[in-house]
Order: structure tokens, then C-alpha cells, then sequence
């Protein structure tokens, strides 16, 4: 007696060789901006370790504003952190919301005594003491890089270049540091200047979401004859160069919603060699490599290129719940995979790169399993035939 056949509703599937398309096309692709995560399972203190700089408190403000179980918790840690830089102006900002999410607290129904959420007052003696401090700084960087240019010790120049870039990021000033960054590739003499060079350009680029700018700057560092002409078994520097420009290329890719271009980025990562805090952590290349190849790859470039991977393994490791998802999925569970991939959904919203694709990766993922189980169907059905 045949089996009793499922129906499954394909509309909108998405064939696979048609995954990257442009997003332009697809209405469905564009972002969730306006949401509220209510459940989330973040360790945030743990979280906020994988990070320094400037991403640790841009990442902490994007969980604030958009989780209020843990805005208060978020904002006081952002605000412990940036008074260890010069950046006043972002300090004034976090102090100012967190003044308003515990006010929110307070006239909640179910508020705790008065008091108890009270946030630290403005510390405006830090902020006198920092800006002059800061200027001070910027004085004494600028009078060094004139002197250095007045003796013409290319070097120098260059690295007063870099002193400066630093200062102006640490001050949260963008822009100038972008511009002291780029204008040390006039005085590079080596190539590993010009990836140091690279490096800096790139990393303010992402914090700026110039992302055409990050892949160019990723393109300039990999044709550097230090990298470019290194055959077989590259030396721990040469890995550790590359992985982050990797994960910077991934992350560039990713924004451009070209998710299996992001994934193959990612996946060429080297765990041993994974340490660039001032962008994405580990875990968040597992994250990312995982769900971008999930929704985009075939059965087999998921078998050879993420399962079979020894370099990518190490990653999942740290991502058990992804590393069971892919798994799952190839093994056409199916049911539990996208169950799993539900669960954790709430946390993958409070990811400031990974948010605004959350729904469209869910969503492709879907419809590779809905396709692959129509394919199984339609070859049982046809062996009746």
C-alpha cells in the first residue's frame, strides 16, 4: 500500500544557484531594524571579553538598544570601558541613555526600591581631565610628525602617522584616524609595513561600514609579495595576516548580503591564528561561516568544506548549538534543526553584523531543507511510477 504523500508549499523557495541574487530583488531581504528582543541566554560580561576597543562598546550599545532585559547591564559596562580611552563624546552618550533605561526601570509596575537602580553620576571632572588630556596628546603627536617630516626619516613619518591614527581613534574621531591611517602608505618601505598599513585602514572602515573600502584594503594587503607569493605551509605571522583579512573580507561580504561569498571567506580562517578582538571574536566566525554556508551551500560543499574542515571544526567547537544545526541539517533532520535554529535566535538578533540577516539566512535555510525534502519525495514517488 503506497505511503500516505506530504504536501509541502514551495512558494518562494529559493533554488540554490540562485542564493546570492541581488537583495534589491527580493523584498523579503530587506532588514529588521525595528525590533525587540525579549529572551535572550547572552553571558554579556563574557561576551564583552571577546572584544576591545571601540567594537566592545559599539557592540554593548547595540544589546542595549535593543534588549531591555539587559540595557541597564549592557550601558554600565560600556560605560566602565570607554572611560579607559579618550572618548568623551561616547561617554556623555552612554551615560545620558543609561540615565533614561533606569528612569524606564523605576516606573516599571514591578520596579526595585528606589535607588537601588540609580546609575553613577556624570563624572564631570573625568571628562574636564580627559579632553584637556587628550589635547595635550594630540599637540604633542602633531609637533613630533612635523619634526619627523622637517628631518625627512621616512620611518618616522610613518609611524607618526600611526601614533596619531591611534589617538584620534581612541578620541572615537573616525574619520581622522582613517585619514592619518591612509596617509601612511607614502612612507611604507616594506611590505609588512604596507599590511600594517592595511590592517589600520581596514579596521576603521568597519567601524565606519565603508565595506567597499575594507575589500579594497583587503585586496591591497593579499597582492603584497609577503603574502601573494607564499607557497604551501605559511609561517604563524603570514596565518595570522590573513585570517584577519579573511574575516574582514567576510564581514564586508556578509553586509553586501552575498552570504555564500561570506561563508568561503570565513571558512578559509585559521583557528590557531584567530585574534582580532578589535572586530569579531572566534566564536563569531563559527556563527557567521556557519550559518552563511548552511544557507547557501550544496550537501557536498557542506560535507567538504565545513564537516570535513579540521581548521573549522576548532571553531564549532565553540559554537555547539551551530556545530549541531549544521549537522543536523545534513543529516536531514530537518524538524530539529530548525527548531534549534529558533532557539537561539533571540541571541543572534543581538549581534550587530549578524542582525539585519537574520531572517533572510533563516529563511534560505528553510528552503534548501523544504527542497531537499521534495527531492526525496519526488524520487520516492517516482519509483511507484
Amino acid at each position: 500500500m503506497p505511503l500516505p504523500v506530504q504536501v509541502f508549499n514551495l512558494q518562494g523557495a529559493v533554488e540554490p544557484m540562485q542564493i546570492d541574487a541581488d537583495p534589491q530583488d527580493d523584498q523579503q531581504n530587506v532588514p529588521d531594524i525595528n525590533y525587540v528582543v525579549e529572551n535572550p541566554t547572552l553571558d554579556l560580561e563574557q561576551y564583552a571579553s571577546s572584544y576591545s576597543g571601540l567594537m566592545r562598546i559599539e557592540r554593548l550599545q547595540f544589546i542595549a538598544d535593543r534588549c531591555p532585559q539587559l540595557r541597564v547591564e549592557a550601558l554600565k559596562m560600556a560605560l566602565s570601558f570607554v572611560q579607559r580611552t579618550f572618548n568623551v563624546d561616547v561617554y556623555e552618550e552612554i551615560h545620558r541613555k543609561l540615565t533614561e533605561a533606569s528612569r524606564e526601570l523605576q516606573n516599571a509596575p514591578d520596579a526595585l526600591p528606589e535607588g537601588s537602580l540609580d546609575p553613577p553620576p556624570l563624572d564631570t571632572a573625568w571628562v574636564e581631565a580627559t579632553r584637556k588630556k587628550a589635547l595635550l596628546k594630540l599637540e604633542k603627536l602633531d609637533t613630533d610628525l612635523k619634526n619627523y617630516k622637517g628631518n625627512s626619516i621616512k620611518e618616522s613619518i610613518r609611524r607618526g602617522h600611526d601614533d596619531l591614527g591611534d589617538h584620534y581613534l581612541d578620541c572615537g574621531d573616525l574619520s581622522n584616524a582613517l585619514k592619518c591611517y591612509s596617509r601612511a602608505r607614502d612612507y611604507c618601505t616594506s611590505a609588512k609595513h604596507v599590511i600594517n598599513m592595511c590592517l589600520n585602514v581596514i579596521k576603521v572602515s568597519v567601524y565606519l561600514q565603508n565595506w567597499s573600502h575594507v575589500l579594497s584594503y583587503v585586496s591591497k594587503a593579499e597582492s603584497t609579495p609577503e603574502i601573494a607569493e607564499q607557497r604551501g605551509e605559511r609561517d604563524s605571522q603570514t596565518q595570522a595576516v590573513l585570517t584577519k583579512l579573511k574575516c574582514a573580507a567576510g564581514l564586508a561580504e556578509l553586509a553586501a548580503r552575498k552570504y555564500k561569498q561570506a561563508a568561503k571567506c570565513f571558512l578559509l580562517a585559521s583557528f590557531d591564528h584567530c585574534d582580532f578582538p578589535e572586530l569579531l571574536s572566534s566564536s563569531n566566525v563559527a556563527v557567521y561561516g556557519g550559518l552563511c554556508a548552511l544557507a547557501t551551500f550544496d550537501r557536498q560543499e557542506l560535507q567538504r568544506n565545513v564537516i570535513s574542515s579540521s581548521s573549522f571544526k576548532l571553531f564549532l567547537e565553540l559554537e555547539p548549538q551551530v556545530r549541531d544545526i549544521i549537522f543536523k541539517f545534513y543529516e536531514s533532520k530537518y524538524a530539529s534543526c530548525l527548531k534549534m535554529l529558533d532557539e537561539m535566535k533571540d541571541n543572534l538578533l543581538l549581534d550587530m553584523y549578524l542582525a539585519p540577516h537574520v531572517r533572510t539566512l533563516y529563511t534560505q535555510i528553510r528552503n534548501r531543507a523544504l527542497i531537499q525534502v521534495s527531492h526525496v519525495l519526488v524520487c520516492f514517488l517516482l519509483s511507484f511510477a
